[in-house]
């Protein structure tokens, strides 16, 4: 009778232990699926970046061709374009998953360049309006859509990836994940912050139609 007892006592315990690992190998695979969740809207938002980085050529090279254009303005919209392309773009952004070790650094200086990149842009949109010859330029107006639209999706972009973020560290603080998170080095992701002059996408406007 007292092996059948203790027979019984070790059903139940591996029981037990097998309920509570399929529990957290779920609750594991949950924040994984989060995760990568985060790191696809990531790509995006770098999808977005390095488009506008490749069009900036064509409107310099466009820009360039206006009369007694003004050099500094332009200077530094190029340099700007040069820092980004200077500064290492992380692989994912800092957490769990992510390639480069203490990311968060080089995540917000690579953010931190493609501000100054919105920045010189900005600048050099409002010297354009002294010139009407820029734009009545038909690639000008073509570069104005596109520079337009691609600083919209940027913003969106931006956007999703922090409501990606929300939900992966709400999920992580919650218990149970919390006890997982630690256990298998789930780690906080830090949102997308920018800075008080950039809540709202430059504005491209160069002034068409006018």
């Amino acid at each position: 009778m007292r092996n059948v007892g203790l027979l019984g006592c070790i059903a139940v315990l591996i029981l037990v232990v097998v309920i509570f690992g399929a529990f957290f190998v779920n609750v594991r695979n949950n924040l994984v699926g989060l995760e990568e969740k985060v790191n696809e809207q990531w790509a995006q938002v770098q999808s977005q970046y390095q488009r506008r980085f490749d069009l900036i050529p064509n409107l310099v090279r466009t820009v360039e061709g206006a009369a007694n254009f003004e050099k500094s303005t332009l200077e530094a919209v190029v340099n700007a374009r040069a820092r980004v392309g200077q500064v290492a773009a992380p692989a994912g952004p800092p957490g769990a998953g992510a390639d480069i070790p203490g990311n968060e650094a080089a995540f917000r200086q690579f953010e931190a360049a493609q501000q100054g990149l919105s920045n010189a842009l900005s600048r050099l949109l409002v010297v354009v309006e002294r010139y009407p010859e820029l734009k009545a330029n038909q690639n000008f107006l073509e570069l104005q859509s596109q520079l337009e639209g691609t600083e919209n999706r940027i913003t969106v972009a931006r956007g999703r990836y922090n409501e990606r973020i929300q939900e992966y560290n709400t999920t992580r603080r919650r218990f149970p994940s919390n006890m997982t998170a630690k256990i298998f080095g789930f780690e906080e992701y830090p949102y997308f912050e920018a800075p008080t002059d950039a809540q709202q996408a430059p504005k491209v406007d160069f002034g068409k139609g006018r």
